[in-house]
């Protein structure tokens, strides 16, 4: 419906040929279309085109109410948020002043909306509700029963409002979303009183507060996400809750590093390597990136059923670029190239996200845990690059007394003067990325060092920002 001719009474309203349908059919129809078009049907969303989203679709085709289950960091609010583009761009409403809710101009279900239909009939005023403002999400913790559901407003008991009247109550999110969506996150979290409350409007669509049964046919689609440890415990969530949610999609991490690193990139944004002072990101580093994020979630040390979010990688990844583009101002090079020594920053935007597995034998400290990780994953990586380009021969030049320091505030321009000093079998190490710039072969020279002593080739020590490797 074009909105330069929309509609603005309700008699124009029926002449337009609009018809009323349920938020669950609405987002059907328009998921049908946008099928049968080829659209992109979940844009943003990478690594689940063959798992998450057909089960998804299916679920929206069913017209069900969704529960996303999965660890932190695996897009299950943004998979809910999405769902929100299936809804018409603007939904036909009562214009009441006053109302609480967005009322069906057909069939209002609110007594105040009963009443401003048969005293203005044809001439009822209709407004837009925009898509945007048709979803509203929740977090669990701390959320009481009035805050989604609603509550006696003693204002109007104090006018002399009756306890069972329908003006006697303040309207929670999900009655005030009536024919849009709503979110609930952690429903494990939620109290039990609440969650009685939502099985309620999942199966008899009505609200129920403080005893009195208040007979609304809200239409809301229902959407909760959860984590598997919490959501399975005995108790966490009641079993007729569970019962009455249509489906429920699993959610995983990606599958492949490249999905990662893909998700990485996009997340991060291509602002972050422009500008004044660009950065240019090694593939092999964006790869070791990801892979701490690979290793800490196979980690014994690492409580798995708590996860290792996807904002891991990402924060790390920014932290690794804005490293290097440091380097690049105080030293005036551009571009910046990422180094193994701009891990060392690391800790900084790691720690506090990794819980540690209490149970385990072996304790060992988050930051003990993550140098653990990074050492995991640098070997991993240049394993895969000394397959490919013979890497270990470089090692053999280490016991004829080489040493060679490194840091992430030393010139790139001091890397080829130490390298002077080195046998031409060095040039393998430039084979690991393309590119003549001083900054790209100071960075394939620190990955080649490291993983090297990653795979105990060499040893290394560090003093003051500056590592030195050597036999």
């Amino acid at each position: 419906m074009s909105s330069t001719a929309r509609p603005q009474t309700l008699r124009q309203l029926r002449e337009s040929g609009w018809k009323s349908r349920t938020v669950k059919e609405e987002i059907r129809e328009n998921f049908l279309k946008a099928l049968q078009t080829g659209e992109n049907l979940f844009p943003g969303i990478i690594g689940y085109e063959d798992t998450v989203l057909p089960e998804i679709s299916i679920a929206m085709l069913a017209g069900h109410d969704l529960l996303f289950l999965g660890e932190k960091g695996q897009a299950k609010s943004r998979l809910m948020r999405s769902v929100m583009r299936f809804l018409d761009e603007g939904l036909p409403y009562l214009d009441i002043p006053g109302s609480p809710v967005h009322e069906d101009p057909y069939a209002p279900i609110t007594k105040m909306g009963k009443e401003y239909l048969a005293e203005h009939g044809e001439g009822s005023k209709i407004a837009y509700w925009p898509r945007e403002q048709r979803y509203a999400e929740r977090l669990a913790p701390g959320t009481k029963f009035a805050d989604i559901i609603g509550e006696i407003d003693p204002a109007k008991l104090a006018g002399g409002t009756s306890l069972s009247a329908e003006e006697a109550l303040h309207f929670g999110l999900i009655p005030r979303m009536h024919r849009g969506i709503f979110g609930m996150n952690e429903i494990p979290e939620l109290d039990e009183l609440i969650q009685v409350g939502l099985f309620n409007i999942l199966e008899e669509r009505d609200v129920q507060i403080r005893g009195y049964p208040i007979q609304f046919d809200l239409d809301v689609l229902i959407m909760f996400s959860a984590n598997p440890a919490t959501y399975n415990r005995s108790g966490k969530v009641i079993p007729q809750l569970k019962d009455r949610i249509g489906s429920l999609i699993q959610t995983h991490y990606p599958r492949q590093r490249s999905l990662g690193i893909e998700i990485m990139e996009q997340e991060a944004g291509p602002e972050i390597s422009v500008g004044d002072y660009p950065v240019v990101v090694p593939y092999f580093m964006k790869e070791i990136i990801e892979e701490i994020s690979v290793r800490a979630r196979k980690s014994k040390y690492i409580d798995q059923q708590s996860g290792v979010s996807a904002r891991f990688s990402l924060a790390n990844y920014r932290t690794m670029i804005a490293s290097a583009r440091h380097r690049g101002v105080r030293l005036n090079e551009k571009p910046a190239v990422p180094r193994i020594s701009d891990l060392g920053h690391l800790p900084s935007s790691s720690l506090g996200k990794l819980e540690l597995d209490m149970m385990g034998s072996n304790q060992m400290s988050e930051r003990q845990v993550l140098d653990a990780i990074i050492a995991e994953a640098i070997a991993k990586v240049f394993a895969e690059y000394v397959s490919k380009h013979g890497l270990d021969e470089i090692s053999d030049i280490f016991s004829k007394g080489v040493k060679i320091e490194v840091g992430d505030m030393l010139p790139s321009s001091a890397y080829a003067a130490r390298l002077k000093r080195v046998p031409k079998v060095w040039d393998k190490a430039f084979e690991v990325n393309t590119g003549e710039s001083e900054a790209m072969r100071a960075s394939c020279v620190e990955f080649v060092l490291a993983g090297l002593h990653a795979t105990d080739k060499i040893s290394r020590s560090a003093r003051h920002g500056i590592m030195t490797y050597e036999t």
